[in-house]
């Protein structure tokens, strides 16, 4: 019985240091958060530009699963097919938004050659191989046959793409779908040298939405700390950072993925970062369902549209259309 005792009171006194240890590497890693948020690097500065809407009528194609059907369509009832929605309890109403901003929409999603495999891994071979297909497409697997060109090319990866399960190793693989930030980086940097061949052509990166953080019990605290202590990659916290560094890379015009881009036709809009208030987390802030579910929902959805278009009017005022 004594024995017993003494093993239980082992076991709470190891429990106790477990957590300390967790809040103090927590605090830690949150200052180090606070820190990356604000090392962005320096971002394209659209100020000089006008938001108001272009002149004549442009062509916009957006590429899109889940996320971005429900970012386009109109809150109401889930109508429509293959995350092509006219409208859903989610919307954001972007599509009406770039519409009298005189943007024509064109769409692709699942189930067609355009719109099919959008996580990150996939961009470089559909850029390489369908260039042609992306400019041209209508709808899904509708090719304009009258010379009509998509000018605007907005592209997404869905929230899955949120979880970079560790650093990689350089120089990474821009066709491998292994989550790591080196290979993450692989493909946009392979990108680069797609659009510089499409100079008339504005291409859009909207980062991926962010996950809704995990919700963990003492075990799992106790998880994180003991992962934490080993120096583990995919801590929640580690996680967390590692996925704004990525967005915040992607951003910078300085060190990050734009250094020295000779072109003006290309843009980040950071999705992820107006779904987490700007860096007051690093996790979803507007989640919809019961709040775990990681689609964001409508005044997410809404606050990221009435930010997209402006900023976008910005972007083909540079272009000079």
């Amino acid at each position: 019985m004594t024995q017993y005792k003494v093993v239980r009171g082992m076991r709470f006194w190891l429990c106790m240091i477990l957590n300390i240890t967790f809040l103090m590497i927590t605090a830690c890693t949150d200052e180090n958060a606070e820190i990356i948020q604000d090392m962005k690097g320096k971002t394209l500065d659209l100020s000089s530009f006008s938001k108001e809407k272009p002149q004549k009528p442009i062509n916009l194609l957006f590429i899109h699963h889940s996320t971005g059907g429900q970012l386009l369509a109109d809150k109401g009832p889930e109508r429509g097919k293959d995350c092509i929605y006219s409208s859903h309890p989610n919307g954001g109403g972007l599509r009406n938004l770039l519409s009298q901003n005189n943007y024509i929409v064109h769409e692709a999603s699942y189930n067609s050659l355009v719109g099919d495999k959008t996580d990150i891994c996939h961009w470089n071979a559909k850029f390489r191989d369908h260039i042609e297909e992306v400019l041209t497409c209508n709808k899904q697997d509708e090719f304009f046959a009258d010379g009509t060109r998509n000018h605007i090319v907005l592209f997404k990866s869905c929230f899955p793409n949120s979880y970079i399960e560790s650093e990689g190793s350089y120089p990474g693989d821009p066709d491998s779908c292994q989550k790591t930030l080196t290979n993450y980086k692989a493909v946009y940097n392979s990108l680069r040298d797609y659009f510089a061949n499409q100079p008339n052509t504005l291409f859009v990166v909207i980062t991926a939405p962010p996950l809704v953080e995990p919700r963990l019990s003492n075990k799992g605290r106790i998880k994180e700390a003991i992962k934490a202590l080993l120096g583990r990659q995919n801590t929640i916290a580690a996680l967390g950072n590692r996925i704004r560094r990525f967005n915040n890379w992607l951003k910078d015009v300085e060190g990050g993925w734009l250094k020295g881009y000779p072109h003006k036709n290309i843009i980040v809009f950071d999705y992820y970062d107006i779904l987490t208030d700007q860096g007051r987390s690093n996790w979803a802030l507007y989640p919809s369902g019961d709040g775990n579910d990681d689609h964001p929902n409508n005044n997410g959805n809404m606050k990221a549209a009435q930010a997209l278009v402006p900023f976008l009017n910005q972007a083909v005022h540079r272009m000079g259309w």
